[in-house]
């Protein structure tokens, strides 16, 4: 390692000292990296330039406070190649990274576990504040939702105001499963988590091998399941981290949610769908606060912004019943 001592060593003198919480993660990357490429020591290009590149993110950290973390374990997003043939490595977000290990942590220290009875029902209440983009008119809608737990009744849910009468799941699967059992046998190892969820957990693939499409499918499962309300001890956590795992995950201050609080934005501008979407966390104890999405109408001629965040949730015993 003797070059990426120099290239540390040589980093810009006149940077400001990089503070603990940041030397240690650099310290951890640059370890991390060595660890994982000690692995694959048959290859020693593809180590080289991996520890070259690791190094480099902590001589970006070092300056900027903020830095791409290198994934060496396989092609950007699914087998993108330099212009000289060769596979780039994945990148990914020092800040996206530290804000969604954060709310890991946020939610292992507050959320409170719970274990719903089988003929119990999920009460949320969640506000959405809808803005059309070209007038500026803005409306709020109350949604509440009564689910089944095991999914053998009968569920009311809301969609914009909207009651929704959703029969009892018999033999149909949807996403998140609908009964908490399946939740909860749900992997919380982030690792184990993700490839569980692609492909209707068919796929087998280790994240190594992931492709595009299938971290695009990683990111879209995590977030549908992130947004419900009550989930297993340990699973919210373990879908934060896997997150983190995502190359393309990226950060945006200045978010707001429909409570009007300001936070950070978690998102993935890889896919098209994913436009204007970002998971909103605060910037200090990385809490979840909330979502912002849009929408079009069938017609095509409005779009909307939509900003969400959930008030409240209990269990109850049965339909309509209030906390």
């Amino acid at each position: 390692m003797t070059d990426e001592l120099e290239l540390l060593r040589d980093w810009n003198a006149d940077a400001a000292p990089l503070t603990e919480t940041t030397r240690a993660q650099a310290r951890h990357r640059l370890l991390n990296t060595i660890a994982r490429t000690e692995r694959h020591s048959d290859a020693a290009p593809s180590r080289r330039l991996a520890l070259r590149l690791a190094t480099a993110a902590v001589v970006s950290m070092a300056v900027t406070g903020t830095a791409v973390l290198i994934a060496t374990d396989g092609a950007d997003e699914g087998g993108r190649t330099d212009r000289a043939g060769t596979n780039a490595p994945r990148m990914r977000n020092a800040a996206a990274v530290t804000v969604l290990n954060g709310a890991a942590a946020w939610a292992t220290k507050h959320e409170k576990p719970v274990a719903p009875r089988d003929d119990q029902f999920i009460y949320s209440k969640r506000i959405i504040k809808e803005t059309e983009r070209k007038t500026g008119e803005v409306k709020t809608y109350v949604d509440v939702n009564w689910d089944s737990v095991d999914g053998s009744k009968r569920s009311l849910t809301m969609e914009l105001g909207r009651v929704i009468w959703e029969e009892p799941m018999g033999n149909g699967s949807v996403w998140p499963p609908r009964e908490w059992s399946k939740l909860e046998r749900l992997p919380t190892d982030p690792e184990k988590l993700i490839p569980r969820i692609i492909g209707a957990g068919t796929s087998g693939k280790s994240i190594d091998d992931f492709t595009a499409l299938d971290w695009y499918d990683a990111y879209f499962m995590l977030g549908e399941l992130l947004k419900w309300p009550v989930l297993p001890e340990g699973l919210r956590p373990a879908a934060y981290k896997a997150l983190a795992l995502v190359p393309g995950v990226k950060v945006t201050p200045g978010v707001q949610d429909s409570a009007g609080r300001t936070g950070v934005g978690i998102s993935y501008s890889e896919h098209w769908s994913e436009k204007g979407k970002y998971l909103i966390f605060d910037p200090d104890s990385y809490e979840f606060l909330g979502f912002r999405a849009e929408r079009t109408s069938r017609s095509g001629k409005q779009t909307y912004i939509q900003l969400s965040h959930v008030v409240e949730w209990a269990i109850v015993d049965r339909l309509r019943q209030q906390p």
